[in-house]
């Protein structure tokens, strides 16, 4: 006899959900016809949410990925006009990267295409199944700590 693991079936369950959430997103990133790729959409976003122009290692430490990463993701973007380098006000030997108006025009679409995989997402779900999903998915994302107030720079 085999007793069941209703971790283990959720810890499946969220997997799966995951992959779905990104099949369904990169679907509507793609009809956005923007040619952008997930990664450089998470680096546009991320970049939004800075105060002024970080610095590559800035947004290495805030994306969580290796600098060089962020060099390919940012000389992609630079070539389709989207993001720009800039040398600091203060520091001359320091770049820092600006989203162009181009830029900021690809979020708006960006935006829209992730709205839209979210309302695909959460169509089979009731207005309060949704409150009660918003619930408990902000209990997994603090991990059971107190929320704080997030500022823009933590949503992405």
């Amino acid at each position: 006899m085999t007793t069941a693991d209703p971790d283990g079936l959720l810890a499946e369950q969220l997997l799966r959900f995951t992959r779905r959430v990104h099949r369904i997103q990169k679907r509507h990133l793609e009809r956005s016809d923007l040619g952008i790729t997930p990664a450089q959409s998470r680096l546009l976003r991320t970049l939004a949410h800075f105060g002024s122009p970080p610095r590559m290692a800035d947004l290495a430490e805030r994306l969580e990925v290796v600098p060089r990463a962020v060099t390919t993701l940012v000389d992609g973007l630079e070539a389709s006009g989207r993001v720009r380098r800039v040398p600091d006000p203060t520091n001359r030997r320091v770049i820092r990267i600006e989203v162009t108006e181009q830029g900021r025009e690809a979020l708006r679409a960006l935006r829209g295409a992730r709205r839209a995989a979210a309302e695909e997402i959460l169509a089979p779900l009731t207005d309060e199944q949704r409150e009660v999903l918003g619930g408990l998915l902000t209990t997994l994302i603090d991990g059971g700590d107190p929320p704080f107030a997030a500022g823009p720079e933590h949503r992405c």
